[in-house]
């Protein structure tokens, strides 16, 4: 709350001083303690207890650390780069690759021999496994996105199914620890693994019975990864299409 990384137990009056606060933070900065009392319709005295429950010793040390607080917010804010083309087109160049292709060869012959596609990722990767989950369901097999693998367990699926399962895991760096127990989940009951990540060099793709990697830069803002999803959904069309004709072709 605030400047606290906790919770602080407020009484009503005390939230509506919160909620003043919260509100006109860039004034309160500069009011004195009987100016906010006078805003927010209470004594001094009842100031001073709300500043003590924020961990300070009067209303002047709470007004620095509520200035230091909106500084290191103003901070935070940062550019964003414009779109750089290049690396698209660069992961464009490299699906022609005859080693990028083999890899959509590998991951369609696992997918044509199973009955089941399950489509997992976490955050934006998360948003994407349901794409490729509709996506797959409409072109040749049933294909169901996990959106939280954490409270979705598969203890109950029959061994015979297990091994007619395929598993899709989408993560940007290969090292999401949850998509890493999911996965040695499934693989305990021999179901095949799929992975798309930015490198083959993860825990993830050392995991999976077929890892296609796109290799484009990962872009951080603040504490989210906004990588861009544009080759992980290039993949999973042409993964999807190769299939498709596969099939129908046989």
């Amino acid at each position: 709350m605030l400047f606290l990384p906790h919770k602080v137990e407020l009484k009503n009056v005390e939230i509506d001083i919160y909620n003043y606060i919260a509100a006109n933070v860039d004034k309160v900065i500069y009011m004195r303690i009987r100016d906010l009392a006078s805003a927010t319709h209470v004594s001094t005295t009842t100031i001073l207890r709300f500043c003590k429950k924020f961990e300070c010793e009067g209303f002047t040390d709470f007004k620095l650390k509520l200035q230091q607080y909106v500084k290191e917010q103003t901070e935070k804010h940062q550019d964003i780069q414009r779109v750089d083309e290049m690396p698209y087109i660069d992961f464009l160049r490299r699906t022609t690759n005859d080693s990028f292709q083999q890899k959509i060869d590998e991951a369609a012959e696992i997918l044509l021999e199973v009955d089941l596609v399950l489509f997992v990722g976490i955050g934006s990767s998360g948003i994407i496994a349901a794409y490729g989950a509709m996506l797959f369901s409409s072109m040749f097999t049933l294909a169901l996105p996990i959106t939280d693998p954490l409270n979705t367990p598969l203890t109950n699926i029959s061994r015979e199914l297990n091994k007619r399962i395929c598993l899709v895991s989408l993560s940007v760096s290969g090292e999401n620890q949850d998509l890493i127990d999911y996965i040695n989940q499934l693989k305990i009951h021999q179901a095949k693994i799929i992975s798309i990540t930015n490198s083959s060099n993860s825990t993830i793709s050392n995991m999976s019975d077929v890892n296609i990697p796109y290799y484009t830069g990962t872009e951080m803002f603040q504490d989210t990864n906004i990588t861009s999803q544009l080759p992980v959904t290039y993949i999973l069309e042409i993964l999807a299409k190769r299939v498709y004709n596969q099939k129908h072709s046989s």
